[in-house]
């Protein structure tokens, strides 16, 4: 089997090649266990390869279509298409935010039909798929209502991928991501940027300044349980998804203040104290706009599971990333 993951040097990307090396199968179509003879990761610079000769790096734009037609072959069984652009970069960049996470969606489905071997793919979509007036809980029959350039995107790429299945051009399925926290490395342009430096900056010994008013609820998942449940909805037969191929992935609902208040117990007031709160209202309008908490009762029935608390999530982070 030959495994190909969009957006290979992102860190998402990166834990999942990891994840799939040590592996070393997935299921096929049929939920038969196929051996990972290749792992190809592509993305704008190039990845690491972890010195794993299974592991081809490629560096280059998505958006090109003789790339995609050159990489979708029908030796390709799975795709995670975990490349974008995230929320608050594709807000301030319409037209880079459209090429990737739009046209380079299609182009990639564009070369799956081309080939005409229905390969998996995974497209990992977002919270910011909601917006608007929410109920307290969003249920899987709440209506898509993007209130971002990002949003609507992603909510785009879903109706795309669910109508190419029902085609037959691919065997697809969207796993809406929570924010991903904790986060390693560097900030980066999202929105929820944030749900991870003010955990990520005081451990690390630096200042974070929060945009985000300590009431502000968010709908949060760890790299550790991100990675699993794509490895998991990959391997779930087409047949127990349904119609619906898009499932709400479990999560935590926490507010920023208790966030700060989870780190404040685990690591201390000096730690704590590194967080400046300084509400910025562009910020704001953005992440009010997902829904704090979704009924993932759907996905859990499936077998996919999340956090049992923020405490855990910040002890996930402190163990995975902070010792390495």
């Amino acid at each position: 089997m030959k495994v190909l993951i969009t957006g290979g040097a992102g860190f998402l990307g990166q834990k999942l090649a990891k994840q799939l090396l040590a592996r070393g199968s997935l299921k096929d179509s049929d939920g038969v266990d196929q051996k990972i003879d290749q792992l190809l990761l592509i993305d704008v610079v190039e990845a690491n390869d972890f010195g794993d000769q299974r592991v081809k790096v490629i560096a280059g734009d998505i958006s090109n279509p003789e790339l995609m037609q050159q990489l979708i072959t029908t030796e390709i069984q799975s795709i995670f298409h975990l490349a974008a652009i995230v929320s608050g970069q594709a807000e301030a960049d319409f037209d880079l935010g459209m090429r990737i996470n739009l046209d380079a969606a299609r182009l990639l489905l564009e070369a799956c039909r081309s080939a005409g071997h229905k390969p998996k793919i995974v497209f990992t979509s977002s919270v910011a798929v909601y917006g608007g007036t929410l109920p307290e809980m969003v249920l899987d029959t709440t209506a898509l209502n993007p209130q971002s350039s990002y949003g609507a995107q992603k909510a785009i790429c879903e109706l795309l991928l669910n109508d190419y299945t029902r085609k037959g051009f691919v065997d697809g399925r969207v796993l809406r991501l929570p924010t991903i926290s904790v986060r390693p490395g560097a900030p980066n342009k999202a929105a929820s940027s944030f749900a991870s430096g003010i955990i990520r900056e005081p451990l690390n010994g630096k200042p974070s300044i929060c945009p985000a008013s300590p009431d502000l609820r968010i709908w949060l998942l760890s790299p550790r349980y991100a990675i699993e449940s794509l490895i998991a909805g990959h391997d779930l037969h087409s047949s127990v998804l349904g119609l619906n191929k898009s499932i709400n992935l479990p999560g935590i609902s926490v507010t920023v203040g208790q966030m700060i208040e989870s780190l404040r117990k685990i690591s201390g007031d000096q730690v704590a104290a590194r967080i400046s709160v300084e509400p910025d209202s562009k910020v704001e309008a953005i992440v009010r706009s997902w829904p704090g908490a979704w009924d993932a009762s759907r996905a859990k029935s499936l077998g996919l599971k999340a956090d049992p608390n923020f405490e855990s999530i910040i002890k996930a982070y402190i163990e995975d990333d902070l010792k390495s």
